[in-house]
């Protein structure tokens, strides 16, 4: 008997269509915290658990899904290219902002996990939460992480970063579309970005060229601060 569940095509309808599930209920509620994404996770994993179908079986069409994850990125590029002007009018501080951010959260992991006595292995795992998926499994192998722990660090910090963002804007007083776009990118990589364009074209284009960067530099400037700290 053919056994659909064996196949690509589950995971990816599976996903398609919890996510687009999701997003119907974040446009119903208007409820940022109700993130397609996180709905997306949320709903597969009940949906194995009650079937009792393994995740092997998922994650056929999962990996087809992350297969494109690189090459989709490569989009996020569009808008930069038409506020190209602005970014050369602003690139010092943009490159300011940024690497700030990207010191910012590796000083942030080391002392949290210093408070916490968490183990060095534990701590290489969530170093790379603010970049990119693939870029994040390739810094975490390099330093000895659990390839597992990043992958939902990244998803969780992205999933946050694109709900509360809001709400942080508005405390800090933070209008600046530039401001806005480098933040979310640099905090919060992809998922953050997808926010980032619904506040505006500048927003995105600076998030996505935030992605980029930060992460080039989270896996060149990593590697070395752990020597000296």
């Amino acid at each position: 008997m053919y056994d659909v569940t064996q196949t690509p095509i589950f995971g990816l309808l599976l996903t398609i269509i919890f996510y687009n599930l999701g997003r119907f209920i974040q446009r119903k509620t208007g409820n940022p915290i109700f993130n397609p994404l996180l709905i997306a996770i949320i709903c597969i994993i009940a949906f194995l658990s009650i079937t009792k179908i393994p995740y092997e079986a998922y994650k056929i069409g999962g990996d087809s899904i992350n297969f494109f994850l690189s090459p989709v990125t490569v989009v996020l590029a569009v808008p930069l290219y038409k506020q190209f002007e602005l970014f050369k009018e602003n690139m010092l501080e943009i490159i300011i902002g940024i690497t700030a951010g990207v010191l910012v959260s590796f000083v942030s992991i080391k002392i949290l996990g210093g408070a916490l006595n968490a183990d060095s292995s534990l701590l290489n795992s969530l170093i790379p939460k603010s970049i990119t998926t693939p870029m994040g499994i390739s810094l975490t192998n390099s330093l000895g992480g659990v390839e597992a722990i990043t992958v939902v660090a990244i998803i969780c910090t992205g999933i946050l970063g694109a709900i509360i963002s809001p709400l942080v804007f508005k405390i800090g007083g933070i209008k600046h579309p530039i401001a806005r776009g480098i933040a979310l990118g640099t905090a919060s990589h992809a998922l953050g970005t997808t926010k980032a364009i619904e506040m505006g074209e500048v927003e995105g284009a600076m998030s996505g060229l935030s992605i980029g960067i930060s992460g080039t530099l989270t896996v060149i400037l990593i590697p070395i601060l752990i020597k000296f700290l």
